[in-house]
């Protein structure tokens, strides 16, 4: 259940400091505080991404603490003059799992989606990640796709 407690904003220019919270518990939540913490961008980096018309960072509030968080990208089709949206990042702190945060994140990130006449909204979930496949499922049609991370050529000297 969620709480009346808890507020749900999208970040923009001034929140860096709120974003490197969630990027701590993006850190914790997915076992890889390295990649998340360890060699953080300067806060001039961070503003210049939150005040990106297609960079949506949301946060779910109680008071200043972070319980949960989500980062997506618009992304301009050439097929159809259409935009999607991808959440490339979503978490909430184990201590408030369960309580439909993920889902209200979801559903603020779609206000904003529609406000800005994207097509569609999609994720990913790991094989295994049972809780997270069962979010989405409830949400929107699952489909199976292979993702494969393909690395950048080295540059020339």
């Amino acid at each position: 259940m969620l709480s009346p407690s808890v507020t749900f904003r999208r970040l923009g220019p001034g929140d860096a400091p709120v974003l490197r919270r969630v990027n701590a518990l993006f850190g914790e939540a997915f076992g890889d505080p390295e990649t998340y913490t360890g060699e953080q961008p300067d806060d001039a980096y961070l503003e210049g991404l939150l005040a990106k018309e297609h960079v949506f960072a949301i946060v779910a509030l109680a008071g200043e603490d972070v319980l949960g968080g989500l980062v997506a990208y618009e992304l301009d089709k050439f097929e159809r003059a259409r935009r999607e949206v991808y959440i490339y990042d979503l978490a909430v702190a184990a201590e408030h799992r369960r309580q439909g945060i993920a889902t209200a994140l979801i559903e603020h990130l779609r206000g904003i989606a529609a406000g800005r006449d994207a097509w569609v909204i999609y994720v990913q979930a790991d094989y295994g990640d049972d809780p997270a496949i069962a979010l989405y499922e409830k949400l929107g049609v699952r489909e199976e796709v292979l993702h494969f991370d393909i690395a950048t050529a080295p540059a020339s000297r």
